[in-house]
C-alpha cells in the first residue's frame, strides 16, 4: 500500500496517475475475496462535507484507494508540507484505465447517469477501446437508495454480468455511502466512485478546456455550465475549505 497524506482528517494515498492505474489493473488480475475494493477521489466539496458527515468519513476510511481529484486539495497539502504528486482525477483516471486495458482487457458495468446515457457511455466506450468489454448498465430510479428492493435489483444486475469494474456515477455523497455499505455483496473487484464521468463519456456533459484543469479552475466551468445546481454548494466551499486549511496550518 502507498504512502498516505493526513489531510482534513482524511488519509489521501500520495499516489501519480500511473500508480493509481496499475493498482486497479492489479485488483482486476486478481481472485475477488472478501468485499468488492473501491476508489474515492475527494475535491474539494468532499472534504467539507466530510467534516459534518459522519457517514462519509467510515466510507472514506474503509476506502482501498483514496485520491485527491481537486486541484485545490493538492496545492493545499503542498501548502501544508504534505505533498501530493499529482492531482488524479477520477474522470480521468477512467480513461487511463482504459488506456492500458490495451494489454490488461477488462469488464465493465456503468451504474449512474440518467436514463439512457450510461448505454450511450458504454457505445463511445467500446468503440474507442477495444481492450474495454461493456458488460452491463444501470440507470437507478431516483431515491432507489432508500428502497431496499431496487438495492437488490442492482446487486443482482451486477452479479449477474461479473463486471472487473463497476463505475459509480451516482454523485457525492450518494455514491460513496452506496458502494460502502454493500461492498461485501458487490460482485465486481473494483469500483470507483466517479461522479459525472459516465456523462463525459456519453458526451452529455463536457469538461472544461485543459488550460482550466491544468490551472484548477475546471469548479469555475462546472459552475458556468450548472449554475443553479452547483454555485450554492460552491460558495458554501470557498467560504468553508478556507477555513479548513487555516485550521490544518495551525496544527501544523
Amino acid at each position: 500500500m502507498s504512502k498516505t497524506v493526513d489531510l482534513f482528517g482524511m488519509k489521501i494515498n500520495a499516489v501519480d496517475m500511473p500508480a493509481a492505474v496499475g493498482t486497479v489493473l492489479q485488483w482486476c488480475e486478481e481472485p475477488r475475496s472478501g468485499a468488492c475494493r473501491y476508489v474515492v477521489t475527494p475535491n474539494v466539496d468532499h472534504a467539507v462535507m466530510y467534516q459534518s458527515n459522519a457517514a462519509l468519513r467510515e466510507a472514506y476510511d474503509e476506502a482501498s484507494l483514496v485520491l485527491a481529484d481537486g486541484a485545490p486539495v493538492v496545492l493545499a497539502a503542498r501548502l501544508l508540507r504534505k505533498s501530493l504528486p499529482e492531482r488524479v482525477a477520477g474522470s480521468d483516471l477512467v480513461p487511463a484505465i482504459f488506456d492500458a486495458a490495451v494489454d490488461n482487457p477488462v469488464r465493465v458495468f456503468l451504474l449512474g447517469a440518467g436514463p439512457g446515457v450510461a448505454d450511450r457511455a458504454a457505445t463511445a466506450i467500446e468503440q474507442r477501446w477495444g481492450g474495454v468489454e461493456v458488460v452491463g448498465t444501470l440507470s437507478p430510479p431516483l431515491g432507489f437508495e432508500h428502497v431496499e428492493e431496487e438495492n437488490e435489483k442492482i446487486l443482482q444486475a451486477v452479479a449477474d454480468c461479473h463486471p472487473d469494474i463497476v463505475l459509480v456515477g451516482l454523485g457525492a455523497p450518494k455514491q460513496e455511502l452506496w458502494v460502502h455499505r454493500y461492498a461485501d455483496r458487490l460482485e465486481a473487484k473494483a469500483a470507483l466512485c466517479i461522479g459525472a464521468t459516465i456523462d463525459f463519456l456519453a458526451g452529455e456533459k463536457k469538461r472544461s478546456p485543459r488550460w482550466m484543469q491544468r490551472l484548477g479552475l475546471e469548479w469555475l466551468h462546472r459552475v458556468a455550465t450548472e449554475p443553479s445546481r452547483l454555485a450554492k454548494r460552491y460558495l458554501r466551499d470557498a467560504w468553508v475549505f478556507p477555513q479548513l486549511v487555516w485550521r490544518e496550518w495551525r496544527g501544523c
